[in-house]
């Protein structure tokens, strides 16, 4: 069967666009992350066996991708940053080769996870990216485990799955997805695709509320294209007490694939940097 998780979906359409050869391999197929035996592992938590691997040494920064993902996603991000800090990407819990059989999946389950991660590698305090729905669970695990969480950088998250967040045509084309699941016959592998569909059209469920109770610094981001409306990253943005708002022009969903330069540079400054309070006089800066 075809893999139809929405995540997958633009990875794939993300390489063709980015290959100037048809026939090219995708990066993605052939890059060692993800499938590093020299520094993957597994570690059971929460009835699962979860898939991590490590690069690099200093200060932690966990790494989270988004849906139908894996840790090798991040192929752009992993040789930048575990220059100067310790880089930590699982696989999340029924993706990549993290498997869970059970029938439930969400994002404060997967949220859960990560900082069960964070328990047994005796971290309480580190940077976050999130791709997506890691956008999603990075938000997530700054609201329920704020400890965890020293910066928080997202690109692409939301905070409901209707029109208000998503791109109408996306959100249709999500829903027609779990129809079309619900009426396959329902195999191992159907049930797998649909409980990532499932968190497509029906989750996450993240208030404004919630969003005033983050209190780490957080870069906020997304493409002008998006897959996320901007006004909806932009209502993110306002809703976080100390956030900074990035739109990137000319970008669709994969800001850290196209502009992976930018991106990791953007981002390593705004971890590097003490948040910077702007008010008064100052917004003429």
């Amino acid at each position: 069967m075809k893999k139809y998780s929405f995540f997958f979906f633009l990875i794939t359409i993300s390489v063709l666009f980015c290959s100037q050869y048809a026939q090219a391999q995708s990066p993605f197929d052939t890059t060692h992350y993800g499938r590093n035996e020299a520094v993957g592992k597994y570690i059971h938590l929460r009835g699962f066996n979860m898939y991590y691997e490590t690069y690099g040494q200093g200060a932690p920064l966990l790494v989270i991708h988004g849906n139908g993902g894996s840790i090798n996603n991040f192929l752009y991000q992993i040789p930048y940053f575990e220059k100067n800090y310790k880089v930590i990407l699982a696989d999340s819990r029924s993706q990549g080769k993290s498997i869970d059989n059970s029938d439930s999946l969400s994002y404060e389950m997967m949220t859960d996870d990560l900082n069960a991660l964070l328990d047994s590698l005796h971290l309480d305090s580190c940077y976050v990216i999130g791709w997506s729905d890691g956008g999603i669970e990075g938000l997530l695990l700054a609201i329920r485990h704020p400890d965890k969480v020293k910066k928080l950088a997202i690109t692409g998250a939301n905070l409901c799955p209707d029109t208000t967040a998503v791109d109408p045509f996306v959100y249709h084309w999500a829903m027609s997805l779990n129809d079309k699941l619900d009426t396959m016959p329902q195999t191992p592998e159907v049930k797998h695709e649909r409980k990532l569909a499932h968190l497509l059209s029906f989750e996450p469920h993240i208030s404004i509320k919630q969003l005033h109770t983050i209190q780490c610094p957080t870069l906020v981001i997304g493409g002008d294209h998006d897959v996320i409306l901007p006004q909806h990253t932009l209502l993110i943005a306002q809703s976080i007490p100390k956030s900074d708002l990035w739109i990137l022009p000319d970008s669709g969903h994969s800001t850290p694939i196209f502009y992976k330069d930018l991106f990791n540079k953007t981002v390593g400054n705004f971890f590097k940097k003490p948040y910077r309070v702007i008010t008064g006089f100052g917004r003429f800066n």
